[in-house]
């Protein structure tokens, strides 16, 4: 294997972890923050192509004409796509240029955006969401790698609260811009999802000019087949939860069918990553207990994550009849909360280098907010709400990025872009199976809350009522009477609290399994020095072995580039 720099390249001394005798110049922190200028850029795409239509959601199904299920499955679809590939752009990241990767990703979004502006009904809409997945799939995956090969452990805290800034003005820039988009009579929904193609375009210029990494040249074999298998289980186990309780019970043959299928078709999976050349997801990575925890850890915050989100746009909407607009306005606590831990934390853990401290504490704040927000109902106190809503984003800007830092901190070179991959496939796993359940969930609360207080409306009122709520479709509450408006106001106010409180079990579990990842030391030196060190010595092995004139063991000398990369990763 042989590794060609691009122009430009350089390893990382100070800033970017390089160690002493490293063979590149040290990269100062504004060469680095310009080498991560377009990535960041095409981060913002990614997080925003799935928040500015947050807000702009219940108006755009309406106008469809879907219903709750068509809600769950448009943010579902995108998630499921990111799910489904965030391995495999992973694992290419570790065959291929990196550079050449976002791009790709960058025009898959923007392919993904024009067709879902462009839907009209939403079967397509749903469609396009899954290319779009596609794109920030690799997008999200693609910028921790990159991250990860340029700038070493111990320093990564300080620009990983960047993209948590990143991620924190996306979420709340995007239903605040979805808002107003979606207000404006001369623009409309569709610009929504036409809105983050500008900004992928500047990002493309901008990485083809400022990120240059070296060329890993390698034999390449991409596991399609498992790429196949991992998607086809997800999809089956989303089509289950989608249409339990409502198609058929919880409890019938077609459950048995597709989680027996599920299950089968994810065996399918673990057997061809044993057998795979370059899996997707290599097994042997979990033979690393930190790993294994935060892989599951992410797998249970997904949940709590993305349902908190994707929620909070129906409650202000559905359940207290706010615009666009203001609903996007009302979720600031949460991104200010987000925004504030994630770069405060970076910063601290860089200085520090301890990062357990803040996984616990995130967990512990994610579940308190969680669990509070329990307690919501169409009439609860905003000021109640926001509260809630601070802890919920303090616990997740404390929790998102040092599950991925820990995990890296673990890997060799090689193996960055597999492992930083799979903690977000866990993560999206957590988050598409989660909406669905909840969303299943959510329409069945709802319904009974409705039936529960449908008899305190008069006689004509009910016959509105019925009709209102029986159309399959989401309901427009400007055109209701007042009494009704309030009566179904109050069953999505209820329904959607009760979500929040069964979600708040699910990130306890994700605290508690945080207490047993162990706090190793954060590296000094980067995937890229060490590398180049693991190289170097590969290279005087096989120097020796030509001296001596004696053959030298592979086993040695991948044992030379072995304690080379543990003595890199150790200076600092």
């Amino acid at each position: 294997m042989t590794t060609t720099p691009e122009p430009g390249v350089r390893a990382h001394t100070h800033h970017g972890g390089g160690s002493p005798g490293s063979p590149h110049a040290p990269m100062t922190h504004p060469q680095i923050m310009r080498a991560l200028s377009g990535l960041l850029l095409g981060l913002f795409c990614a997080i925003l192509s799935s928040t500015v239509v947050t807000n702009a959601l219940p108006r755009i199904i309406n106008d469809l004409g879907g219903g709750q299920s068509a809600y769950t499955w448009v943010v579902t679809a995108s998630l499921l796509a990111v799910t489904a590939s965030t391995p495999l752009w992973g694992k290419l990241a570790d065959q291929f240029s990196k550079k050449v990767l976002v791009q790709s990703a960058l025009v898959v979004y923007v392919v993904g955006s024009l067709v879902a502006g462009l839907a009209q009904n939403p079967a397509t809409l749903i469609t396009a969401r899954v290319i779009q997945g596609l794109g920030g799939g690799g997008l999200s995956a693609l910028a921790q790698v990159v991250l990860a090969a340029m700038i070493s452990p111990r320093e990564r805290g300080r620009y990983s609260g960047y993209l948590g800034a990143v991620f924190a003005v996306a979420t709340v820039g995007g239903p605040l811009l979805g808002g107003v988009i979606t207000d404006t009579s001369w623009l409309g929904w569709r610009w929504c999802l036409f809105v983050g193609i500008p900004f992928a375009i500047v990002a493309l210029v901008v990485l083809q000019r400022t990120l240059n990494l070296p060329v890993t040249k390698r034999e390449v074999k991409v596991d399609w087949a498992g790429a196949f298998f991992v998607t086809a289980a997800v999809c089956t186990l989303l089509i289950w939860v989608t249409f339990a309780d409502d198609k058929y019970d919880w409890l019938s043959w077609q459950t048995y069918t597709l989680v027996g299928a599920s299950i089968v078709l994810a065996l399918v999976f673990v057997f061809v990553e044993t057998k795979a050349a370059e899996p997707i997801i290599p097994l042997r990575l979990f033979r690393n207990p930190t790993i294994t925890l935060a892989s599951l850890a992410s797998l249970f915050v997904g949940v709590a994550l993305f349902a908190g989100t994707v929620f909070f746009s129906q409650y202000f909407q559905l359940a207290r009849g706010d615009s666009p607009t203001k609903s996007g306005l009302m979720t600031i606590p949460f991104i200010a909360g987000l925004f504030v831990s994630s770069t405060v934390s970076g910063r601290i853990i860089t200085r520090t280098g301890k990062w357990k401290g803040w996984l616990l504490s995130g967990g512990v704040l994610l579940t308190a907010g969680l669990a509070l927000l329990g307690m919501l109902r169409y009439d609860t106190s905003y000021v109640y709400i926001a509260f809630c809503m601070a802890l919920m984003g303090l616990g997740v800007g404390m929790t998102l990025q040092n599950l991925v830092l820990c995990t890296q901190n673990q890997v060799a070179p090689s193996d960055l872009g597999a492992a930083s991959s799979t903690v977000t496939f866990f993560r999206s796993l957590g988050g598409a199976v989660g909406v669905s359940v909840l969303g299943s969930v959510l329409t069945t609360r709802i319904g009974h809350y409705a039936r529960e207080t449908i008899t305190r409306l008069s006689p004509p009122e009910q016959a509105t009522a019925a009709k209102a709520s029986g159309s399959g479709e989401l309901p427009d509450l400007a055109v209701l009477p007042a009494p009704v408006r309030t009566w179904l106001e109050g069953a999505y106010g209820h329904g959607i609290g009760d979500i929040f409180l069964y979600v708040a079990p699910i990130a306890l579990i994700a605290f508690l399994v945080t207490l047993f990842i162990k706090e190793v030391p954060l590296r000094a030196a980067s995937g890229l020095d060490q590398a180049a060190q693991a190289a170097q010595a590969a290279q005087e092995v096989q120097t020796a072995e030509a001296v001596a004139g004696a053959p030298v063991p592979a086993e040695a000398v991948d044992a030379a580039a072995q304690d080379s990369a543990s003595d890199a990763s150790g200076a600092s």
